[in-house]
């Protein structure tokens, strides 16, 4: 999926324009190494269709927005979390981190790591609320709805090296330590070596380079990285950093800045079809799947082409059997009926009677009821036998409909009124409509 990557301000950008980066490659889940950049900057610069800065109603458009927040707007806590349901969730974290932040936690908006177990420790990320509220507004007002909220930089996991981060312009530096204790934002100057915890202060005493940590520097501010920091620096683009931000599992759209649940669960449905559709990474596995229904699909129609042939065969013998043993019939429509039809006539010719006969039926009914009782009239008319004055008791009457129902016959009995005809299928269930409430 297409995905534009913005990047917010701590205040309006100048001249109204937003730096951003085009990605095909920004989805949440990829591989990181201990920079928490991409594998490779080649993989990172082939992620890169466009960058640069544009007016908002001149962005490029994408299947998605991300907004990123600036590392030096956030400030991040580890707490235990609490055993809380999510309605009181966002009090408890305001009671916790009360101590904790210079503002008044109402003020602030919280975001917890994903996948947060309560009990157990996890990253808390807090910013003003009010900033971010107006930063995600501009983007609805304008018509481009922001999808995800993702930091400009994160803990890293634990046990990972430390990575420092210049970044800025030459008049506003800044130096981000990344960790698995956390994100520090200082001015790039000699002065925040120490409170990096790099514990020197003077460029000129000792170099990095033997020290565990790796450095990446925007090309901006890479000489001036290398002067303080005393050691070389990997050059990594802000467009990168953008993609690289993208790809992190972190959404800061919670609380009061998350959709209602059926929202949610549409928009992580439709990132995950996108993501599964279109990332080259899932290629293979849409390739097999394509293989599997196309094998799938040919078979269906082998095994229907062998059930069609054999269906014509045995009307093709039905056919057969029909002609020959009625050669008179000039034109087969359909076997069955027409056979019927000549056993029916064939019967009539020799004075046999059928199931369908007055005979039969009075045949069934007189050996089917415990009665000797005679109906007062007896009709006869289309197959259909009619015999009224003849009322049964309810245990005789369900024995008399069990009895025609193995006779291949259906009964209806209303009040003194029998009604007698052949069941369109063998076996039919025939009910009485007596005087017991029963229904057909």
């Amino acid at each position: 999926m297409l995905s534009l990557i913005v990047a917010l301000e701590s205040t309006t950008p100048a001249g109204g324009e937003w730096r951003f980066a085009l990605s095909p490659d920004a989805a949440p889940g990829w591989q990181r190494t201990d920079a928490g950049a991409a594998a490779n900057a080649d993989a990172d610069s082939s992620s890169l269709l466009d960058h640069g800065s544009a007016p908002l109603a001149l962005l490029p458009r994408a299947g998605e927005v991300v907004a990123v927040v600036p590392a030096r707007m956030l400030s991040w806590h580890r707490i235990v979390l609490p055993k809380v349901n999510s309605a009181r969730l966002r009090n408890a974290l305001e009671g916790m981190l009360e101590e904790r932040v210079l503002n008044d936690p109402q003020e602030l908006h919280f975001a917890l790591a994903p996948a947060a177990v309560p009990g157990f420790s996890a990253w808390v990320a807090v910013c003003d609320r009010a900033w971010l509220h107006a930063a995600l507004h501009t983007f609805e007002a304008a018509g481009r709805p922001v999808t995800r909220v993702v930091p400009e930089y994160a803990p890293l996991a634990l046990g990972n090296a430390p990575t420092l981060h210049a970044i800025g312009s030459s008049d506003s530096a800044w130096l981000v330590r990344c960790a698995d204790d956390g994100v520090q934002t200082l001015p790039l100057a000699l002065a925040s070596r120490g409170a990096l915890g790099l514990n020197q202060e003077s460029a000129d005493e000792a170099s990095l380079d033997n020290v565990d940590i790796e450095l990446f520097a925007e090309p901006a501010v890479a000489a001036l990285a290398e002067q303080v920091l005393a050691s070389k620096v990997q050059i990594q683009h802000s467009a990168q950093n953008l993609v690289s931000a993208a790809r992190s599992s972190w959404d800061l759209a919670q609380f009061d800045l998350a959709s209602t649940g059926n929202t949610r669960l549409l928009k992580r449905a439709t990132q995950v079809w996108a993501q599964w559709a279109g990332s080259a990474a899932w290629r293979p596995a849409r390739w097999g799947l394509g293989v599997l229904v196309l094998a799938h699909l040919l078979g269906l129609n082998a095994w229907a082409f062998k059930e069609r042939s054999a269906l014509q065969a045995k009307s093709a013998e039905v056919r057969g059997l029909l002609q020959k043993t009625f050669p008179k019939v000039p034109v087969v429509v359909d076997a069955p009926v027409q056979m019927e039809r000549e056993v029916a006539t064939m019967r009539q010719a020799s004075g046999a009677v059928s199931p369908r006969d007055l005979e039969p039926m009075l045949g069934a009914v007189a050996e089917n009821a415990q009665t000797v009782r005679a109906p007062s009239a007896i009709e006869f008319v289309s197959n259909q036998l009619t015999l009224k004055g003849f009322q049964l008791p309810p245990a005789e009457a369900g024995a008399l409909l069990k009895g025609l129902t193995a006779a291949g016959y259906s009964g209806l009995a209303d009040g003194e009124t029998w009604v007698v005809k052949p069941a369109a299928k063998a076996g039919v269930t025939l009910v009485s409509k007596s005087a017991t409430g029963a229904q057909p």
